[in-house]
C-alpha cells in the first residue's frame, strides 16, 4: 500500500483524457497540448518504469530495510511530527537528487527521459526511464536517522502523486503565497524549458523553497519552449531510454586522455574538452 503511483493510474488516465479534451473545446494557440505519437511514447515509457521497479521496488526495500535495522535511532511513526520531519526530509533529498541528475552527465542518461519530450502535459509526467537505479543512494540517510522503510517509500508515492499534476499548460500562475512556498505548474514549466535562462532551474519536488534557498530558482517569464537544446526527434521508446547512454559511451570511446573520459561521465551534459 505504500506505492499510491499503481492505485492512482486509473486517476491519471482520467485526467489525461480531460486535459485532452479541454485543448478540443478550450484551445490556446500558446499552449503545446497533445500529440499522438507523443503521448504514445510518454505512455509506454511510463508503463516500462511500472514493470521495471515492480522488482527494484524490492530491492530499494530491502536497502532501506537494511540501513534502518543497523542504526540505533528509531522514529515513532504515530507521531505527527515524525511525518512532519519525513516530509521536509524527503523533500530535500529530492532536490539534490534532481539537481544532481542534471549537474552529473552518467545520472542525466537516466533522467533526460522525461525532458525528452517537446510537448508539457500530463502525459509528459508519465514519461519516465527504464533505469531509475541511481535514485536510492539519496534515500538511504532517511533510514538512518530512523525513518522506517515503508514510510519512505510511501512519502515518495506521495511527492510523485503531487508532481503529476504540475505538468500542465491548462493552469496560470497561482496565489502568490503558493508560489512562493509550492512547486507549481509555472515553476515547474519553467524546470522542462530550453530556454537558456531556464536551463537547470526549479529542482523542487512538492516544495520550490529549496530552490530560493540554493539559488536555483527562475520565475516564468517567457515564453516556454520544451525539449532538449538538442532534441532527439524520435518517439521510438528504446531510443528515448538509452540515447544519451549511447552518446556517452561514444565521447568516452573517441576521448583522448583518461581525465576526459570521467568527464565525460562526471561533469555536466554541455561538457566538452577544450
Amino acid at each position: 500500500m505504500f506505492d499510491l503511483i499503481l492505485h492512482a493510474i486509473p486517476i491519471f488516465a482520467l485526467c489525461l483524457i480531460l486535459e485532452a479534451v479541454s485543448f478540443y473545446l478550450l484551445p490556446d494557440d500558446d499552449e503545446r497540448g497533445y500529440e499522438f505519437r507523443d503521448t504514445a511514447t510518454s505512455l509506454t515509457m511510463g508503463m516500462g518504469n511500472v514493470i521495471v521497479n515492480i522488482g527494484w521496488k524490492l530491492v530499494v526495500l530491502a536497502v532501506l530495510a537494511g540501513a534502518f535495522w543497523i542504526t540505533p535511532l528509531h522514529l515513532p511513526a504515530d507521531n505527527p511530527l515524525t511525518w512532519v520531519a519525513l516530509f521536509i526530509a524527503d523533500d530535500l533529498a529530492y532536490y539534490w537528487y534532481h539537481r544532481t541528475h542534471h549537474t552529473i552527465r552518467l545520472l542525466w542518461a537516466s533522467h533526460v527521459v522525461h525532458h525528452s519530450s517537446q510537448q508539457y502535459n500530463l502525459s509528459t509526467a508519465l514519461r519516465q526511464p527504464w533505469t531509475p537505479f541511481t535514485s536510492l543512494p539519496y534515500w538511504i540517510p532517511l533510514a538512518l536517522v530512523g525513518f522506517e522503510p515503508w514510510m519512505i517509500l510511501l512519502q515518495q508515492s506521495i511527492s510523485l502523486l503531487y508532481q503529476f499534476f504540475i505538468h500542465t499548460e491548462r493552469v496560470g500562475k497561482l496565489w502568490r503565497p503558493i508560489e512562493l512556498v509550492m512547486n507549481t505548474p509555472s515553476h515547474h514549466r519553467v524546470h522542462h524549458g530550453s530556454n537558456q535562462e531556464y536551463l537547470d532551474r526549479n529542482y523542487g519536488g512538492i516544495l520550490i523553497v529549496w530552490d530560493r534557498l540554493f539559488g536555483t530558482f527562475a520565475a516564468e517569464e517567457a515564453q516556454v519552449r520544451y525539449g532538449l537544446t538538442k532534441n532527439i526527434e524520435t518517439f521510438n521508446p528504446m531510443r528515448v531510454a538509452t540515447h544519451e547512454f549511447a552518446s556517452i559511451w561514444r565521447d568516452v570511446r573517441a576521448a583522448g586522455t583518461w581525465r576526459d573520459r570521467v568527464s565525460h561521465l562526471a561533469k555536466g551534459p554541455g561538457w566538452a574538452p577544450e
